[in-house]
């Protein structure tokens, strides 16, 4: 019948197509039950319902597929754009960034005081102690107990990757903590707006002090700077009768005045009133705006070699140390018998060979404490060297440090560049017999002693 009305090639036609209509059904339905069987019959098992399920299904599993982007890359598409043009609203990272509230105001006709002065700490520490056992500031003999004190700023880094340095130069820290009983305290807070830069560390190291009478001392290092030797212990005893200790040589600290003649950027503070008093002289040079711009002028003006700029805490601290060497002097001591801050650009190009000649555990020249990357600024835009060269000084001195730690567990970096790793050492049966080469798995510290039973 149909060949007659439409002719024999047409009805072939029409044929062909009803079958593949019915294989197409076919393979629709197949869909839905599969559907229904992966994602569940819908809320009340309704047709509609499941439709609207297999639609937010596909939605969902395209977005899973596309690829992730950073927050700076988002965009909203041209065609959101056009199919709702009143609702539609570029993305904006900063307002994500956006501070609320109101800085704190000070009276600028007061001079500036990190907080009340506090002349009793001694005293009121002591008793403290007395009363929290518990809580003594010594662990053991030779072994105070000692807060390390880093941060950041609580924005995001104006360098996108600077953030992910940040991340690896904490991890550095905390490894570091963790082998020599140390606790970590990380900052992200400005404490106070006046002391922004340079100087925002006085103001926490302070109130820390105060806030944790249990600590005998405090342990501040820039976020630029990493450990590079997991194995050495700071010879607390040879710190007995001072209350701080920073990296430097008095000669050209009190003989040549020179504003690097020491390091503030990795530093000890004893828990005690003579720090309190050394904070409240060492902070008035700190304030933003004219007080630091002009105290920049006679820091530079007095000091040998220190370019113009605003005041900064190292030159200060340099100035302090000349100026009233008699006040503050005897209880200063400048170390330099191990690196307690090591100038990268001296130290990086060296790991190959101290790992070739020497060992873990000197924490000098042969094998430094602390690689500090001064002047690099990985979170900022622009510092004094290169991008390029900081990040990947830094990754060899994190690779450096890291290689002692992933040696306890067999593994160590492929290269001093490489974020990958190799196995240093087979598997065994007895894991236990395992030899700790560097005495870092378990330290000294973590022995305790037990009375000899009767």
């Amino acid at each position: 019948m149909l060949e007659r009305c439409v002719g024999t090639l047409r009805a072939r036609q029409i044929q062909r197509a009803i079958r593949h209509g019915k294989i197409t059904l076919l393979c629709l339905f197949m869909t839905v039950i599969v559907l229904r069987g992966t994602i569940g019959a819908g809320k009340f098992g309704t047709p509609e319902q499941d439709i609207d399920d297999i639609r937010q299904h596909f939605y969902a599993h395209r977005k899973r597929v596309e690829p992730h982007r950073v927050l700076e890359e988002v965009q909203t598409t041209d065609a959101a754009k056009t199919a709702d043009p009143n609702n539609y609203e570029k993305f904006d990272m900063n307002k994500l960034f956006v501070d609320e509230g109101e800085d704190e105001k000070r009276d600028p006709n007061k001079q500036y005081s990190l907080g009340p002065k506090i002349s009793d700490w001694d005293e009121q520490r002591s008793e403290w102690l007395k009363k929290n056992p518990t809580l003594p500031n010594f662990l053991r003999p030779n072994k105070p107990r000692v807060l390390l004190v880093t941060g950041s700023s609580p924005k995001p880094c104006e360098n996108p990757v600077g953030d992910h340095y940040l991340l690896k130069s904490i991890k550095n820290k905390i490894d570091y903590c963790r082998i020599h009983g140390i606790e970590i305290f990380y900052n992200m807070a400005l404490l106070d707006a006046e002391m922004a830069g340079f100087w925002a560390k006085l103001p926490l190291i302070r109130k820390l002090l105060l806030s944790h009478p249990e600590v005998e001392f405090l342990w501040w290092m820039d976020s630029d700077a990493m450990f590079t030797d997991m194995a050495f212990e700071v010879p607390w005893e040879r710190y007995k009768d001072h209350n701080l200790v920073m990296h430097g040589w008095k000669e050209m600290v009190y003989d040549e005045k020179n504003w690097i003649g020491l390091n503030t950027g990795s530093f000890l503070l004893r828990n005690c009133q003579w720090a309190l008093d050394l904070l409240d002289a060492w902070a008035p040079m700190g304030p933003k705006g004219k007080i630091r711009d002009d105290a920049g002028k006679i820091l530079t003006r007095e000091l040998k070699g220190r370019p113009v700029f605003e005041a900064d805490d190292q030159s200060a601290m340099v100035y302090l140390l000349i100026t009233q060497r008699d006040k503050w002097g005897e209880k200063v001591y400048l170390e330099s018998a191990y690196y307690l801050h090591g100038y990268w650009g001296i130290l990086v190009d060296r790991y190959e060979e101290m790992i070739e000649n020497y060992h873990p555990g000197l924490g000098d020249h042969r094998w430094p404490l602390v690689t500090h990357f001064v002047g690099c600024k990985p979170c900022g835009k622009f510092g004094d060297y290169p991008v390029e060269r900081c990040l990947k000084q830094m990754d060899r001195a994190f690779n450096f440090g890291d290689n002692q730690v992933l040696n306890m567990y067999g593994f160590e970096h492929r290269t001093l560049a490489s974020k990958k790793v190799k196995r240093i050492r087979n598997e065994t049966s007895t894991p236990l017999e395992v030899k700790d080469e560097l005495g870092i798995r378990h330290p000294a510290f973590k022995v305790v002693k037990v009375a000899a039973s009767s």
